[in-house]
């Protein structure tokens, strides 16, 4: 489980595939402190620590993850947002994130207002995926609060630090992202679906 607050930002190093799968090697700050088996979000996929070596952590992405997300589009050189587990007597700073990615979605408008940023997203809705005004939603491992959600669209506001210590300075028009949606409204969706 996560909080959606971001520890630090990590650089692909290196990308190798076998079969289906990816394995990603990640420099970071906190990659030293990471051990095997450790369980990690990357932009909000929660991925298993498999190898460390020399101030990197390398993690396997299967296909199922690759198709669900963002993890995919990754390069050399892209920067990822990373976040460890929660630890069971910290602060809940965000809000429970479990790092499945629901979905992806695209940026549809950026725009600075005053020292900060506004963010549309749009994307493909279903009856699991709901929000709410001034409700979370986790995009690429940052919690953040919905503002102004449509049938298939939402804005978040993005503050100066939020900006420069994650991946949302890159964050263009057309960008895919990952969304994770708050599990308590996607399990109110899913016992109205069941029970109603």
């Amino acid at each position: 489980m996560f909080t959606g607050i971001i520890e630090a930002l990590g650089k692909i190093e290196k990308l190798e595939k076998e079969g289906s799968n990816v394995h990603l090697t990640i420099r970071s700050d906190i990659s030293d402190a990471l051990k095997i088996d450790q369980s990690l979000s990357h932009n909000g996929v929660c991925l298993t620590v498999v190898a460390l070596e020399n101030g990197t952590h390398t993690v396997t992405a299967i296909e199922e993850t690759l198709i669900r997300s963002n993890i995919g589009d990754l390069k050399v050189g892209s920067l990822v947002n990373l976040e460890r587990a929660m630890m069971a007597n910290a602060r809940l700073d965000g809000h429970i994130v479990q790092g499945h990615v629901d979905t992806t979605g695209q940026c549809v408008e950026v725009k600075e207002v005053d020292g900060s940023w506004y963010f549309t997203f749009k994307y493909q809705p279903n009856k699991e995926h709901l929000l709410v005004d001034k409700g979370s939603i986790c995009i690429n491992g940052v919690s953040l609060t919905v503002v102004n959600p449509t049938e298939d669209t939402f804005s978040v506001a993005i503050i100066p630090y939020t900006y420069e210590h994650t991946t949302f300075k890159n964050i263009k028009n057309g960008s895919t992202i990952n969304l994770e949606f708050d599990i308590i409204g996607k399990y109110i969706a899913r016992y109205t679906a069941l029970y109603n």
